[in-house]
């Protein structure tokens, strides 16, 4: 048990979806794991374990920002072993090709965070990116699934109200969209050699104001649930 997580050794997979959202946490395992449990409702973070396809796997909510990402990825890989890991969260669409309920994988995040920076004593700009095996088994899960998919770099911006940030010239580099917890999670991963990818829903288009009803979230949410999860159970938890 550590302070944030209420879990006894053993009882967390190695691999571990990490929604934001802790209703989303039980969503997904309610709606894809076999024997799901709850270990953990502490603060109302909610975890769960059971199995996909045979395969042990937890869902962990993180809540938002990179500081409560940060306090999850570090205990659940320290105290409980995890070693791959997969941000199941929402975004914010970027690029006139990227529609909202379509799915982002990212490749890369760019940030705003002085996270890394503090890490390397600001002696270097630490670039984020995701396992590639980890991403090439969700790449091969999407195609396999035939849902829509965008892969490359996104923003994980420290504030979300934030009128200083140049989305326009972000959106002009190519970032595909945005969103607050992969660039911890990809240095928390690098750091303590795990496996870490972060995995979309476009829940708006930030530069034209399209958005998505609450049941048609729903409905991309599992799309991406099931990526990740088949990603999941093809990569190996060995070292990164």
């Amino acid at each position: 048990m550590t302070w944030h997580i209420a879990a006894k050794k053993g009882e967390i997979a190695e691999r571990v979806l990490l929604p934001g959202d802790p209703l989303r946490a039980k969503h997904i395992a309610e709606t894809f794991l076999d024997d799901a449990k709850e270990y953990t409702h502490i603060r109302n973070m909610l975890g769960f374990n059971g199995t996909y396809k045979g395969v042990p796997i937890s869902v962990q909510g993180t809540g938002m920002g990179m500081p409560s990402m940060a306090i999850y990825a570090n205990e659940l890989i320290r105290e409980y072993g995890a070693k791959v890991l997969i941000r199941t969260g929402t975004c914010g669409a970027l690029q006139e090709d990227v529609h909202v309920r379509d799915v982002v994988m990212a490749q890369a995040s760019t940030t705003d965070s002085q996270m890394g920076e503090n890490m390397f004593q600001h002696s270097i700009h630490f670039a984020p990116v995701a396992n590639f095996a980890l991403l090439e088994n969700a790449v091969a899960a999407a195609r396999k699934l035939k849902i829509k998919f965008h892969v490359g770099n996104v923003l994980s911006q420290d504030r979300l109200y934030d009128e200083e940030l140049d989305l326009k010239s972000l959106a002009n580099h190519g970032v595909l969209a945005a969103e607050m917890e992969t660039a911890a999670l990809y240095l928390i991963a690098a750091r303590l050699h795990i496996k870490a990818l972060g995995i979309f829903t476009v829940s708006n288009h930030i530069l034209t104001g399209e958005e998505t009803t609450p049941e048609e979230r729903e409905t991309s949410f599992n799309d991406m649930a099931r990526i990740a999860l088949e990603a999941a159970i093809s990569t190996s938890p060995s070292a990164a």
